[in-house]
C-alpha cells in the first residue's frame, strides 16, 4: 500500500529542512540518497572534483527571479530589445540554429532577444521538463496541502516494471549503509520514491524514469486524492482494464494541457508520447513531439514569475533542475563555473548508413537535433539570463558549437563583451556527455 502516516510528523519539521531536491543539503528535504554521499563528502573534507564552484548553492540561496512581473500576458514580456537582440543575433552560428534569450538581471528592465525562435525541433530529452511539469501539476490535484505534497513525493515508493527498462543509460544507486555508489541500468524490480525518479529523470535523464513519471502522472490524473492510497497491482490492472485509445487520450492531456494553461500552444511545444518503446504497450503516441526555443522560453518565465501551479510548486521545479552533477554541452563552458545553471539538454539524431557508413552518434546525416535549455545565475549580484536554444546540425556534433555559444552570450551578458577570446572547436569530445541529456 502507498498509505502514508503523517499524524506524527511535525510540520516545523518539515519546514527546517528548506527547500528541495538538487541542492546538496537536501537529502533530508527529499530522500534522494546521492544528494546524502556528496554532502557527507562535504562534512568530511573529501575532495570532489565531478562539480564547479556553482554547484554548491544550498536549498535556501534559490530563489525565483520574476515574482515582481505579475503579468499574465507573454507579450507584455517578450518585447525584444532593438540593440540587444542585434548583439545576440551576431553570435549565433550559420546554419540551423535558433535561440530566444531573456536578460532578466534587472527584473524591471528585461531585455529579450530571438533568432528564428519559432522554429520546430524535435525536443528531445527536453521534452522531459513537460512530465515534471504534469506530474506537479496533478499532485496539486491529489492533495491541496503543498507541504503534504512534498511528503508524498519524499515517501511514496513505486517500482520499475516494464514502463522503466529499454533504456541504456545508467542511474546512480547509493547504498548509505554499505557507503557504496553504483551506476548501473533501471530493472524491471527496481523501486524509488517519486523523488529519486525525478531525480533520475532530470539529473541524468533517464528514459525510463521519465516513463515511471509519465505512468505516475496518469495515475494521478485517474484517481485524484485516492492516488496515495493507490497499490501496484490497483495501477497495473488500470491499465489493464482502460482502453488503449483512452489512455492515448489521456497521455497526451495530462503532459500537453498544463502548457496550455500556461498560454504555450500546441505549435510552440507539445509532447507526443513517452519515453520507452515497453510503455507502449498500453499507452501510444499521439500527435508527435515538437518544440521552439520561444515556447521553451515561456515556460521557463513563468517558472521564474512563480505561476506554474504556485509560487511554492515553481520554486520546487527549478530545484529540480539546479545542477549538481556533471555539466554538459552547454552548460559545460568554463564561463558559467562560477554560476548555478539550471538545465537540460536533449539529443535526438538519425544516420543513413548507406549514405555515409562513418556517420557518427550525435552527428546524424538525416537529422541531428541537439537542444539546451538554461538558466544561468552569477553570483554576487552578477548577471540572471535564460537561453533556450535548439539545432539542427546535420554531419557535426553540435556539443561544442553549444559550448562555444554559451561563452560567447556569458561575455555579451555578463561583462558586455561580444568581442571575447572564445574559440569554436569544431573537434570538441566531452568524455562526461554519454547522450540521452
Amino acid at each position: 500500500m502507498k498509505k502514508i502516516f503523517y499524524a506524527a510528523i511535525g510540520l516545523c519539521i518539515l519546514l527546517s529542512f528548506g527547500f528541495v531536491s538538487y541542492p546538496i543539503d537536501g537529502y533530508q528535504r527529499t530522500g534522494i540518497k546521492r544528494l546524502y554521499q556528496i554532502h557527507k563528502m562535504q562534512i568530511d573534507s573529501v575532495p570532489y572534483n565531478r562539480i564547479p564552484f556553482g554547484a554548491y548553492k544550498k536549498l535556501a540561496d534559490i530563489k525565483l527571479n520574476l515574482t515582481s512581473r505579475t503579468e499574465d500576458s507573454i507579450k507584455a514580456l517578450f518585447v525584444e530589445n532593438k540593440e540587444f537582440a542585434e548583439r545576440i543575433k551576431r553570435l549565433v552560428p550559420s546554419g540551423a540554429y535558433s535561440l530566444a534569450v531573456m536578460d532578466m538581471t534587472n527584473a524591471n528592465d528585461l531585455k529579450y532577444a530571438a533568432h528564428r525562435e519559432n522554429v520546430g525541433y524535435q525536443p528531445g530529452s527536453v521534452g522531459k521538463i513537460a512530465v515534471l511539469n504534469a506530474v506537479f501539476t496533478q499532485m496539486a490535484k491529489v492533495c491541496t496541502d503543498f507541504d503534504q505534497r512534498i511528503m508524498y513525493l519524499k515517501d511514496i515508493k513505486v517500482s520499475s516494471r516494464y514502463w522503466g527498462t529499454g533504456d541504456h543509460h545508467t542511474v546512480p544507486i547509493y547504498d548509505i549503509e554499505k557507503d557504496k555508489l553504483t551506476k548501473r541500468q533501471v530493472v524491471a524490480s527496481d523501486k524509488f520514491s517519486l523523488f529519486e525518479w525525478l531525480d533520475h529523470m532530470v539529473s541524468v535523464s533517464n528514459n525510463g524514469a521519465a516513463s515511471v513519471m509519465y505512468r505516475e502522472a496518469m495515475l494521478m490524473a485517474a484517481f485524484g486524492p485516492d492516488y496515495v492510497n493507490l497499490t501496484e497491482e490497483q495501477g497495473e490492472n488500470y491499465f489493464k482494464d482502460t482502453p488503449r485509445d483512452s489512455l492515448t487520450n489521456l497521455a497526451n492531456t495530462v503532459v500537453n494541457e498544463p502548457l496550455r494553461t500556461l498560454g504555450i500552444t500546441e505549435d510552440d511545444w507539445r509532447l507526443g508520447g513517452m519515453f520507452t518503446r515497453t510503455a507502449d504497450k498500453y499507452v501510444g503516441r499521439k500527435g508527435g513531439s515538437i518544440g521552439t526555443p520561444k515556447g521553451l522560453m515561456k515556460w521557463f518565465v513563468k517558472l521564474e514569475q512563480g505561476k506554474i501551479v504556485d509560487e511554492n510548486t515553481s520554486l520546487e521545479m527549478k530545484r529540480l533542475l539546479y545542477s549538481t552533477d556533471r555539466r554538459i554541452r552547454y552548460a559545460k563552458s568554463n564561463r558559467l563555473d562560477s554560476a548555478a545553471v539550471y538545465f537540460k539538454s536533449g539529443s535526438y539524431y538519425k544516420c543513413d548508413r548507406k549514405k555515409d557508413p562513418n556517420c557518427k552518434d550525435y552527428a546524424g546525416n538525416v537529422f541531428n537535433y541537439m537542444n539546451s535549455v538554461i538558466i544561468v545565475e552569477h553570483p554576487n549580484n552578477g548577471s540572471k539570463y535564460i537561453v533556450c536554444l535548439m539545432s539542427n546540425v546535420l554531419n557535426k556534433n553540435s556539443a561544442g558549437a553549444h559550448m562555444y555559444l554559451a561563452s560567447k552570450i556569458d561575455d555579451l551578458i555578463e561583462k558586455n563583451n561580444e568581442n571575447s577570446d572564445a574559440k569554436l572547436d569544431e573537434n570538441f569530445k566531452d568524455k562526461d556527455d554519454t547522450g540521452g541529456n
